[in-house]
């Protein structure tokens, strides 16, 4: 497993399935800022929370010449079931062998009740127009989290 991601590294380059079945790469969002935030499981609360605030959110984020994408291991199915029932406004990347959720940090051991298990750890990373690490949320609390973003991607 790499190192631990820290600000000013280079973003590590993906290519995923998403929503729709199209594929969605790093290098698609050259010159613009991206967010990705990382969620455990779609159609679960916290999840849902987070990617309805993020979507309600979308045009603001454009705004700041900013792109949102939402990335876990659920299938790109689904994803496409959870984008329709909560008519979500972003795109949602499936990276079932979790090469991608790896390199930025965003799959390891959890604890639920005791239990110990591998599972999507919900971060949030925000990369610069120069496909650069600006900004790591590490350990996201959803209440807030995306307007949190937001601030950040406007403050670049």
């Amino acid at each position: 497993m790499p190192g631990e991601l820290k600000v000013g590294d280079r973003a590590p380059a993906f290519t995923l399935r998403r929503d729709g079945g199209d594929t969605v790469s790093l290098k698609d969002f050259r010159g613009k800022k991206l967010v990705l935030y990382f969620f455990p499981k779609a159609d679960t609360p916290g999840c849902t929370r987070e990617s309805i605030d993020f979507s309600r959110l979308r045009g603001q984020f454009a705004k700041t010449d900013t792109d949102v994408i939402g990335a876990s291991a659920d299938a790109v199915e689904k994803q496409d079931k959870f984008k329709a029932k909560h008519n979500l406004k972003i795109a949602l990347a499936s990276d079932p062998e979790h090469d991608m959720l790896e390199a930025y940090g965003a799959w390891g051991e959890k604890t639920l009740y005791g239990r110990k298990f591998l599972g999507v750890i919900r971060k949030t990373v925000l990369i610069d127009s120069s496909g650069r690490i600006a900004r790591i949320w590490p350990k996201v609390s959803v209440d807030g989290h995306a307007e949190e973003v937001l601030a950040a991607a406007k403050a670049l």
